[in-house]
């Protein structure tokens, strides 16, 4: 097979791949524009468990549900949105939508990526994505939660803080907010995956831990340009929030794959007997 006929078929594979997940997406986002859950609940005994069932509505649905979720739990006390735009609502509906969409549909798009991936891999490094797999999961909805449960209330709350210093109405447009949100949250999932990508380098023989130690100094650069294009917003407050649990993520990083290095079985010599 010439290389021109191997890349035709890695692209036929990869268009494969991604018409499989699209035809997995695209109910999911279907149903969540479509359709809201109205809640009920079902006594059994003593035990009253709140339940939901899915009803067609195209304007109140699923999304608009998760937007006033979002309000009632990120938005400081005080702050008015606002629909600045005729289009916003629309655009909002489908960003929640799309993003939804995404993590509902992660399990599904991680299989159809990994099984273009492996049969390309060594054996070992089969090993070790079996091995991540559940902590690069594990670590990445912990960042997300932990953004969109405490850290981007906490921000949104300090810098209204300076809105009221300046005596200027507390109000804010709901694709600023939306977005705000989402992007603040999602930063601090892929931060937390900072640790997984350099023990995973060191397992694969890529770099050595005593590099990611030497070069520390421009980690915490990295850190706070990453910090400074993720986040939204002009301040440095929000940029430092996500820079300064990366830094502990990169050292924490770093000894995960020292220790590694310093507990793996060293190489086997062969001894030929006479």
């Amino acid at each position: 097979m010439g290389d021109i006929d191997r890349i035709l078929s890695i692209l036929g594979e990869v268009r494969r791949r991604l018409v499989r997940i699209a035809l997995v997406l695209a109910p999911i986002f279907g149903f969540l524009i479509t359709f809201e859950l109205r809640p009920f609940s079902l006594s059994l005994g003593a035990w009253t468990v709140p339940l939901a069932y899915p009803y067609p509505s195209l304007f109140y649905n699923v999304t608009a549900q998760v937007f006033l979720a979002l309000k009632a739990w990120e938005l400081p006390a005080g702050v008015t949105l606002l629909n600045l735009g005729v289009g916003d609502s629309v655009i909002v509906q489908l960003e929640l939508g799309a993003l939804l969409t995404v993590i509902f549909g992660m399990p599904w798009i991680v299989h159809e990526v990994a099984a273009f991936l492996v049969p390309a891999l060594r054996k070992n490094e089969r090993g070790l994505f079996r091995q991540i797999g559940i902590p690069a999961t594990a670590l990445f909805a912990s960042g997300t939660l932990a953004g969109l449960l405490f850290l981007t209330p906490l921000t949104l709350q300090l810098l209204f803080l300076y809105v009221s210093a300046m005596g200027t109405a507390p109000v804010l447009g709901i694709d600023s907010f939306v977005q705000f949100t989402l992007l603040y949250s999602l930063a601090f999932g892929v931060a937390f995956e900072l640790p997984i990508f350099i023990y995973a380098l060191t397992r694969l023989g890529v770099v050595p831990s005593a590099s990611w130690r030497r070069h520390w100094r421009g980690a915490v650069i990295g850190c706070l340009v990453f910090g400074m294009l993720v986040t939204p917003d002009n301040s440095g407050i929000t940029m430092l929030l996500v820079a300064a649990p990366m830094m502990a993520l990169y050292f924490a990083g770093v000894w995960f794959a020292g220790r590694w290095e310093t507990e793996r079985p060293g190489p086997t010599l062969a001894v030929a007997g006479g």
